[in-house]
């Protein structure tokens, strides 16, 4: 009865150890280098170049949206009162457009955000599909640590509650 037992209690925590480890891969908890990321510029809607290596050192979170998108529209209010409250912590917040220069800037100039966007273009899917985003829909946000490394991925809507425990991660 005993080696049963053992032997149970070590599948039961191989077969834990590997949920976790498979959870912590799914989410982008493990510290995902993103490769070339860091590298990128993308156009800014008002002019001037947004340059992914400048932000490199403090916790990121990444949100690719579209003025199309009614779920990414919804969403921008609250990635703004993100940046609002936790940048003396270091927070940036960057909304990479999937879309045309001229429908981001006429959706600025009617709902002005205090966070930096750049203009990734429909090119902006093929790289949220690098993050993680294997579905290429929107909206998808990505948060990166001190480090650089990616520790979250999100497909869809977040919400304060949410985003207010992304800020702990950092």
């Amino acid at each position: 009865m005993k080696r049963r037992d053992a032997l149970l209690a070590v599948t039961g925590a191989t077969a834990l150890a590997a949920g976790l480890g498979w959870k912590l891969r799914r989410d982008g908890a493990g510290g995902e280098d993103p490769g070339e990321f860091w590298t990128l510029r993308f156009p800014r809607p008002a002019g001037g170049e947004l340059v992914m290596a400048s932000l490199r050192g403090q916790p990121l979170l990444l949100n690719f949206w579209a003025t199309w998108c009614p779920p990414c529209i919804k969403e921008m209010p609250a990635l703004d009162r993100f940046q609002q409250r936790y940048a003396a912590q270091g927070w940036q917040v960057v909304g990479l457009a999937v879309d045309g220069p001229t429908p981001v800037r006429e959706y600025l100039q009617r709902l002005p955000v205090s966070f930096a966007i750049g203009l990734a273009g429909f090119d902006g899917a093929d790289l949220s599909r690098r993050l993680g985003n294997t579905s290429g829909a929107l909206p998808f946000s990505a948060v990166f640590n001190r480090d650089g490394r990616l520790i979250r991925r999100k497909l869809g809507q977040s919400d304060d509650a949410e985003l207010d425990a992304w800020a702990k991660l950092s």
